[in-house]
């Protein structure tokens, strides 16, 4: 793409539609990465797909104009994290950024860790901290949390698909050890790291976490923003992938030129998928067009499609 047009010595935003695959860094919020991502790009409309704390790095999806539409997907696909813990060392937040409130001595071997670890997949309750950006009557638990008030949550059940122990040789270090981990949405990382302490006996509480997948994207497709800077307009725009990416999970669904121009007016075309199902759509020249839900009777009912404009 040219570079952005100018009108009274300042630079116009740009309709730019996409998705950047960020590598965000250590201490950044979300909305801080998106901003700054934002006026790389001088895109008019962006939002990204869910935050991740300042004290996490890694995979954070932004959108761009039309892609901004889809943004909500990713929500509830699964995510991978690698995490580090420390043991002995509790703290009110379950991280490291939390006031320490009680320390403990640390003699554990490293088959109990795996134990502890293995004793943790599959469905569990988890009961959200304190320290979350969970509401209660429209506040924050956060807010409730700084006040020194202390509310009851109720536990969520979550899926842990995969833990497995990074190397840690013969045995931990500091106190410390790595994990990798597979999980569904609404997983509190910290609350399975200060989780895993308890069941050691010695307490925990997550030291560094690093965000490596969200659903089919994987962080080894992100960009750091130190490269963004460094790159032309035209090397940045051919980093963005197509808004589509965020809808890989769903299956496809192609139309003809008839029904695809009906769809992009607004109307429904007859089509044949389960009940509820939820689909990516494209037109006979592999166009995306949007996301359309499928009917009992036999229509593909348009949810989101992308603008032609």
């Amino acid at each position: 793409m040219s570079a952005p047009q100018r009108e009274g010595g300042k630079s116009r935003r740009r309709r730019l539609d996409g998705v950047l695959l960020l590598d965000k860094p250590l201490g950044l919020s979300s909305n801080h990465a998106l901003q700054a991502a934002r006026r790389l790009y001088n895109a008019d409309k962006a939002g990204h797909t869910g935050t991740l704390d300042p004290l996490a790095t890694g995979l954070l999806p932004l959108c761009f104009g039309e892609a901004t539409k889809f943004s909500g997907e990713l929500l509830n696909a699964d995510k991978r994290y690698a995490a580090t813990v420390q043991l002995g060392v509790v703290t009110a937040t379950a991280d490291a950024e939390g006031e320490v409130l009680e320390r403990r001595s640390v003699a554990v071997t490293r088959p109990e860790v795996e134990a502890a670890l293995a004793g943790s997949i599959g469905e569990i309750d988890q009961v959200p901290p304190m320290y979350s950006a969970l509401k209660r009557d429209g506040k924050p638990l956060y807010e409730y949390a700084r006040a020194g008030i202390e509310v009851e949550r109720a536990a969520r059940r979550i899926r842990i698909y995969e833990l497995r122990l990074l190397d840690a040789g013969t045995g931990l270090v500091d106190g410390r050890f790595a994990f990798e981990v597979r999980c569904s949405k609404g997983t509190y990382v910290r609350t399975l790291a200060a989780d895993i302490g308890e069941h050691l006996g010695c307490g925990a509480h997550l030291a560094a976490l690093r965000r490596t997948g969200i659903g089919a994207l994987d962080v080894a497709q992100a960009h750091s923003l130190e490269t963004l800077e460094t790159l032309t307009v035209d090397a940045r725009d051919a980093l963005l992938l197509p808004p589509d990416s965020l809808l890989t999970s769903m299956a496809a669904a192609r139309l003809d030129a008839a029904d695809s121009t009906r769809l992009r007016h607004g109307q429904a075309v007859r089509w044949l998928a389960a009940e509820g199902a939820r689909l990516r759509v494209y037109d006979a020249d592999n166009g995306f067009i949007g996301v359309c839900r499928q009917t009992a009777d036999g229509w593909l009912q348009p949810l989101r499609l992308v603008s032609s404009a």
